[in-house]
């Protein structure tokens, strides 16, 4: 259904006509803003689909079969099958090496199934994108993305040199503190001592780990009341959501937006622990940002401005589950417990988003590599990168397409570096709603503001225009800088 339904939506986008149309109107001189941010819209996505329908057949069908295998393959180790949280809970809490290892190896075994029909899949994407005059893929899906890509690779190099003191002190840390808990040396550490495998977050120590808070929480309570607080009500939208775990459902989160006129959903997989409060706050930050579009605006754009600041918005209401007042307001923490707590999970929020930040850049430089020369040893370039970003020490002789893992190569390509771009965007907004509105977070002008300003002008301004519009500058990675890659955190 998937497959077909895009085939249509692609086919109907590649008439070379309606592509031509739409480049002589952008060059008439009388279009009125709104007209021509529609048609630069409606340009980038007709640009993509300049192919034959049985080459988008090709590509549309594809990507729902990998999609399809990565949904429904389930690891097994020692004959039990394992889901993706139970393959967390093993790295979060199992002291046995083996094990371990065991279940780390399973969160990749997708990879190996994978592998073949997503290079397939990669090369028709390239092909696809020289059949409308780039290079690759990758570069098309910038540009069409409104990036500059060498701008953006340049940001990203200069927040490894401004962060690599801080990560490397933080890091040293946490790997000193596994080879306490493991018996092991610092050599001996490997990618399955880690709490995700991906190394994607960092692991709570025994007094920054919040899950003792959220055994007997309702999260989805929880997850309303917050909104509700800023007089942003997303508790309507659970009715069509789908939240909890059963076999064959995707194991992930994600939310979409229907059709543009208030049908939004989430798909989470809940378990009463502070990973998965913090993503239902991800996931209906996303949702709120849909919800409150302004509705008289041109369907074409109601829509987020760009898929960064709908990431933002998520990220901003996903690291609430380490924050202090929300702690108290929601979770009703103690005040002197609070403030007990309250250094560690600031060291903690500075770890996870420096991991955070050094994973997604480690995928984004993979990526770009990916679709440049698809030939190459892709394994070993995984794993080299792995280690001279992530400082993550490789498994000997591996030589397994553990990269192919990752669903977002099949699910959502070339989308990866709109995740840091939404987190130095949350920042800089973060700090803006601190020093200029000069009230607590978790009020109705919040709200109100996020609402008027940030949501419900939809796409009708360049994602950068609007960042500046909203918080008074363009994107400027310092306020990341700033809040994350200082030495001694205040």
């Amino acid at each position: 259904k998937v497959g077909e339904a895009q085939t249509e939506f692609r086919t109907y986008f590649s008439n070379p006509n309606l592509f031509e149309s739409i480049k002589t109107y952008l060059q008439e001189d009388k279009l009125t803003a709104l007209e021509k941010r529609q048609l630069k819209s409606l340009q980038n996505t007709a640009r993509e689909n300049q192919l034959p329908k049985e080459s988008l057949k090709e590509l549309s069908q594809l990507s729902a079969e990998l999609n399809h295998m990565f949904n429904t393959y389930e690891p097994e180790v020692n004959g039990e099958k394992l889901s993706a949280n139970d393959i967390r809970s093993i790295l979060m809490n199992s002291l046995d090496e083996q094990e371990r290892m065991n279940a780390w190896k399973a969160s990749k075994e997708v990879g190996q199934v994978v592998e073949e029909k997503l290079l397939s899949l990669v090369h028709k994407r390239n092909h696809a994108a020289k059949a409308v005059g780039y290079n690759n893929f990758h570069e098309m899906s910038f540009e069409n993305q409104e990036l500059d890509r060498d701008e953006i690779f340049t940001i990203f190099e200069n927040l490894i040199e401004l962060s690599d003191t801080t990560y490397r002190k933080l890091k040293k840390e946490l790997d000193q503190q596994l080879v306490k808990k493991f018996g092991i040396t610092e050599l001996e550490l490997r990618p399955w001592h880690y709490v995700d495998p991906f190394f994607q977050e960092a692991p709570a120590t025994e007094v920054t780990n919040l899950d003792r808070y959220f055994k007997n929480a309702d999260i989805e309570k929880l997850t309303a009341e917050t909104f509700a607080a800023m007089d942003i009500p997303i508790e309507d939208l659970y009715a069509k959501s789908d939240l909890n775990p059963r076999p064959g459902k995707n194991p992930t989160a994600f939310c979409i937006d229907m059709d543009r006129r208030g049908d939004t959903r989430v798909l989470c997989n809940n378990q009463p622990n502070s990973y998965w409060m913090g993503t239902m706050l991800h996931e209906f930050g996303h949702a709120a940002y849909f919800k409150y579009l302004d509705l008289e605006l041109p369907e074409l754009l109601r829509t987020p401005a760009h898929i960064l600041t709908t990431e933002a918005i998520a990220m901003l209401f996903g690291k609430m589950t380490g924050n202090k007042e929300w702690l108290a307001t929601f979770v009703k923490i103690e005040e002197d417990e609070l403030e007990t707590l309250a250094p560690a999970l600031e060291k903690y929020e500075q770890l996870k988003m420096l991991i955070s930040a050094r994973w997604i850049i480690t995928f984004v430089f993979f990526e770009r590599e990916l679709y440049e020369n698809p030939q190459q040893d892709l394994n070993a370039l995984w794993w080299k990168l792995v280690k001279e970003i992530q400082l993550i020490n490789p498994p000997e002789g591996r030589n397994q397409p553990d990269w192919a893992a990752k669903i977002h190569f099949t699910l959502a390509p070339v989308y990866y570096q709109n995740y840091l771009l939404g987190e130095l965007t949350s920042a800089q907004l973060h700090q803006y709603i601190k020093s200029k509105l000069s009230v607590p977070f978790f009020t109705t002008k919040v709200g109100q503001f996020l609402k008027e300003q940030f949501f419900q002008p939809g796409s009708k301004y360049h994602w950068n225009k609007k960042i500046e519009k909203v918080t008074g500058e363009p994107l400027n990675p310092q306020f990341f800088v700033d809040a994350y890659c200082k030495t001694e955190q205040k």
